[in-house]
Parts: structure tokens; sequence; C-alpha cells
């Protein structure tokens, strides 16, 4: 018995040992609008980001917070803390929380269409803003038009990338540019009708659109897939 149970304890042992076993679990994240929720996983490959945004979601920092910059064909913009109390004709998108993020810009994390990435001013360490944050839309784009794009972002684009560009969209002249740190796994029909909101000159929704709500939910990465269809890379 004594025998059976070193075995056992033994084999329990090198399982938690395995690469990634103590991260089969993820926080989903839900972003409750009035056009539906948004769900988004968040990368590994991005730590600072990922602990960042999380630690704000706790904090419910991100509750009423106003998508306050939406472009159709491009991307919807949240994150402004002055957006909470603005008034209808305040220009908003300068707010912050004091403090920028390091650059996180992974080669394989790029611009599709609902990537989740960090806004930033034109630092030249393109150090992140600490709350501001995108959801691309985007378009398809041509083989033709992808090579601009290339030049445009100052970098080439992996065959699977201009696959997923031409087939799915994005916006590929941000690569390179800006940190891409989550990806949406559900939702993006609401993303699609808040791009689509009457807009003034400044790009800001004729009427608030807000982060009602804003939460992480520890799940299985195998139910995520299972419910949801996002494939985590090994």
């Amino acid at each position: 018995m004594r025998k059976a149970s070193f075995i056992a304890g033994l084999g329990l042992a090198l399982v938690w040992a395995m690469p990634g076993f103590a991260q089969r679990k993820e926080k989903l994240v839900t972003i409750e609008t009035k056009y539906g929720p948004i769900r988004l996983i968040l990368f590994d490959q991005t730590p600072k980001h990922k602990a960042n945004f999380l630690k704000l979601t706790k904090e419910h920092f991100y509750d009423g917070v106003l998508f306050h910059r939406v472009i159709p064909a491009f991307m919807i913009q949240g994150g402004d803390p002055e957006s909470k109390k603005a008034t209808p004709d305040a220009m908003l998108g300068s707010g912050d929380v004091g403090y920028t993020i390091p650059a996180e810009i992974v080669p394989e994390l790029f611009h599709q269409r609902g990537a989740v990435a960090a806004a930033r001013d034109n630092n030249p360490a393109k150090a992140s803003s600490g709350c501001q944050f995108y959801i691309v839309q985007g378009k398809t784009y041509s083989e033709g038009t992808l090579e601009t794009q290339a030049k445009r972002a100052g970098r080439p684009f992996t065959d699977a990338q201009k696959e997923v560009y031409k087939t799915k969209g994005g916006t590929p002249w941000l690569d390179g540019n800006y940190t891409v740190f989550g990806q949406v796994i559900e939702g993006m029909a609401a993303v699609d009708s808040i791009a689509a909101q009457p807009r003034n000159e400044a790009n800001r929704p004729d009427v608030n659109i807000s982060m009602m709500k804003v939460r992480a939910k520890k799940m299985s990465k195998k139910k995520i897939t299972r419910r949801y269809g996002y494939v985590f890379a090994r």
C-alpha cells in the first residue's frame, strides 16, 4: 500500500510539473454593452498588459466608461476615465491612470478582426496607455493592397496573417506599432453595431455607449474552446 501511494503521489507530482498544467484555466473577460456582451481572452505573451487589464477590471475601473471613439471599418476605442461623467460636448481621449505600460509587441499577435490592443500617444518607445484600449473591426484586403500595408507597418506579414487579412479582415498597418494583448471570441456583432453608430467630427458617438459592466471569470480553456470555438496556442 505504501508503495502504491508513493507511485500515485509521484505521478501527481509529475502531472503538476508538466508545462502549462497550472495554466489550464483562463480569465474570460466580458464587456456588457446595450448591444450585447463582448467576450475576450487576454494573451499570456503580453503579461504586463494582461495583468494591468485584469487589475483594472477587478477594481471595476471600466464600469460606466464610454466607447468614446468609433470609426467604421477600423475600430472602437474606450477606457478614458473622464468619459464616465462627460458632458455631450466634451472632447474625450486624454484621460488616463497616471502611468504607461512598456510595449509588448509580439509579431505573432496582429491586428486581425476582433483584436484587442492598447491605445497610446506618439511616444517613441511605443509605451501603451495604462487604461485606454481599442477593439479592431477592420476590413478585408487583397494581396496587392497588403503589400502596401506591410510597407506602411514597416514589417512583413506571414502567409497565415495575410490569409486572415484577406478573409476575416483587420487593420494591418497598425502591426508593429501598438501592443495587441487580447482577442474577442464572442460578440463581434456588438462591436459592429457600436462602430456603426452616428458620430461627431471627433468620432464620438452622438449617443453615449458605455461599458455597463466589465468582469473577468475564471474558466477552463477546454470549456472556453467548447463554448466559444476559440483554440488556444500551444
